[in-house]
């Protein structure tokens, strides 16, 4: 049988999600606690990887056993079983023509970024920062420029795995709610820091060192190198995935804890 689960992770307390030898990580955590669940050592399989320092609210991942147990078990009684800052927040069974990361045709990330002149203190960790004033309208041309399908290697981490750099991006909203700026990312995938690449890029931008054209060009040039430096990773989060309706799991992000 197979199983989906969606979870939600502080970032802080894991080096990524991948597992790594003498590292906490958010995989090695899940492991453990289904293999405890199910009786029997179980693999999980994720939409997606992410950084040291980087959330989730909607990472989904599938595992296998012939095990038979109520769903709240893979819920409740994972649970019990994980630290506190990792949590799974359903379970459903699944055909087997599911594939957590192959069969995902969006990924949805959000990033917050606290824009006040002091930085954050109970927020620390959990929301990107910069003092300086910026311009949103400036930062929202330039976002708008990315749309489509483009080569980003200009925004593309030098040790990526991906096999192409070509990828889609579908939505790049941006909009302040207070202090906060809201950074919404969906693509049918995304490079190894492409969208904390994408955020230094606009924030560049957004603080009148270069224009919203410069945008294209540093697209254009395919060159990580002559790009600003990649954001830092407290604000952003795994928001969600999307799927085929077949499968009937629900595409949107999901509103929790003011997040997304």
């Amino acid at each position: 049988m197979k199983y989906a689960i969606a979870i939600e992770y502080d970032g802080r307390a894991f080096a990524g999600w991948q597992i790594q030898p003498d590292q906490p990580t958010v995989q090695a955590a899940l492991e453990d606690a289904l293999s405890r669940m199910a009786g029997h050592p179980v693999r999980l399989h994720a939409a997606g990887r992410t950084d040291a320092g980087v959330h989730a609210t909607r990472q989904i991942g599938h595992f296998e056993t012939e095990v038979q147990r109520p769903l709240t078990a893979w819920v409740r009684g994972v649970n019990s079983f994980l630290p506190p800052a990792v949590s799974v927040l359903w379970s459903r069974q699944v055909p087997d023509a599911f594939h957590s990361r192959f069969s995902a045709t969006a990924r949805h990330y959000r990033y917050l970024l606290l824009n006040h002149p002091v930085r954050p203190a109970l927020m620390a960790g959990r929301v990107g920062w910069m003092h300086q004033a910026l311009d949103l309208d400036a930062m929202r041309d330039a976002a708008q420029r990315l749309l489509g399908t483009h080569d980003f290697s200009s925004f593309r981490a030098a040790e990526c795995q991906a096999r192409t750099p070509v990828k889609t991006l579908r939505r790049l909203d941006i909009r302040r709610d207070g202090q906060m700026v809201v950074c919404d990312f969906a693509a049918d995938a995304f490079l190894h820091h492409m969208v904390r690449n994408i955020m230094g890029a606009l924030l560049h931008v957004a603080k009148g060192n270069r224009p919203p054209s410069w945008i294209v060009e540093l697209l254009a040039a395919r060159d990580r190198t002559i790009a600003p430096p990649t954001f830092m990773p407290d604000g952003l989060y795994l928001a969600g995935v999307s799927y085929p309706a077949e499968f009937g799991l629900a595409s949107e992000p999901e509103p929790r804890h003011g997040i997304v």
